[in-house]
């Protein structure tokens, strides 16, 4: 079994980022049966409760106020209409619901009971609770845990040299400082990236790198491909090659064993086929639904489709992260 390392070297990971893809594939289907159910994904759901308006200038965002894309914007939705949506995407066979909130932090009080109204409720319901509200104080992410919350997702975008140029509005240091807290507060952490802003293989390799080498690997890792959205600074990024979303897949699965690899935004562009190269390489675990927060996602019936196509069965909600699938007989 791979062992679950924090001490890579940039060197290391790039060595196995430059592999041949079928070696590549290979090497991290190996280490994923050896960590994982093959087969077995975990399906999350994801709504937005606040959108638009987000002080914050991340160039590849539509919800940011610096941007001109035309999203419709809408304040705090209120927490029965968001447990109903839970209802209904549990109905649907998701185990993990997830709030994002267009929020450089919670400001105000009175939201962020609300928030803490919805995880309680989910949590309740038998769901695994994922928010995303920005950065947190540690009061803010002691609350959340009392109320239940699940995991946390913070991702750290790219490499720190690339993060510079797609954002001003916010620290590296910042978005580190609240992986932190959310440890401190022994919340799960949902941490990765995004590809297809303009970023160099050394930048892939160093946002991995940075991942891998955090003192405890986060429990689950995104892996984005860029959606370009009118109206923002990358509205003429060219779509990321299939190749490029497998070698960073794999890349994540073989430097992190043990964490559930996210097949995230950009999903919606990809053929069944394509999907199942980065299953083959390794992802786990996907998001459902109509949207992801503001843009379009896979339709509910082309993912069942998949699902019986591959073999493809959910995982159950609330499974330890470390836990180690290996039946007795070592045979998958």
């Amino acid at each position: 079994m791979a062992d679950i390392r924090t001490d890579w070297s940039y060197d290391e990971i790039s060595e196995i980022y430059h592999t041949p893809l079928m070696e590549l594939t290979y090497q991290a289907a190996t280490v994923h049966r050896e960590h994982h159910k093959t087969g077995e994904v975990q399906v999350c759901t994801l709504l937005s409760i606040k959108t638009g308006n987000c002080p914050e200038d991340c160039a590849y965002c539509p919800q940011s106020a610096h941007n001109d894309a035309e999203v419709e914007s809408h304040g705090l939705l209120d927490p029965e209409e968001v447990l109903e949506s839970a209802r209904k995407a549990k109905e649907a066979g998701s185990t993990r619901f997830c709030l994002g909130a267009a929020w450089r932090s919670p400001k105000r009080e009175e939201e962020f009971d609300q928030v803490l109204e919805m995880v309680k409720g989910i949590t309740d319901m038998g769901m695994e609770v994922c928010c995303t509200l920005g950065m947190l104080s540690d009061e803010q992410a002691r609350k959340l845990k009392e109320a239940g919350l699940y995991a946390y997702n913070h991702n750290l975008d790219s490499s720190k040299e690339f993060y510079q140029k797609i954002i001003t509005t916010r620290s590296y240091e910042d978005r580190l400082d609240t992986l932190e807290k959310l440890r401190d507060n022994d919340i799960s952490v949902c941490c990765g990236g995004i590809i297809g802003m303009g970023e160099t293989d050394e930048d892939r390799v160093k946002l991995i790198h940075n991942l891998a080498t955090l003192p405890e690997h986060p429990e689950s890792v995104p892996v984005n491909a860029l959606l370009a959205c009118k109206g923002t600074p990358l509205e003429e990024k060219t779509k990321v090659p299939v190749w490029d979303m497998v070698r960073m897949i794999a890349t994540a699965r073989i430097t992190m064993p043990d964490s559930m690899v996210r097949l995230s935004a950009g999903r919606v562009n990809m053929s069944m086929e394509e999907q199942a190269l980065c299953f083959m390489a390794g992802a786990n675990s996907l998001f459902t639904g109509d949207k992801l927060l503001t843009t379009k996602n896979v339709e509910e019936s082309e993912d069942q489709k998949m699902f019986d196509l591959l073999g493809l069965t959910p995982r159950d909600a609330f499974q330890d992260a470390k836990e180690k699938h290996i039946p007795e007989n070592g045979v998958k």
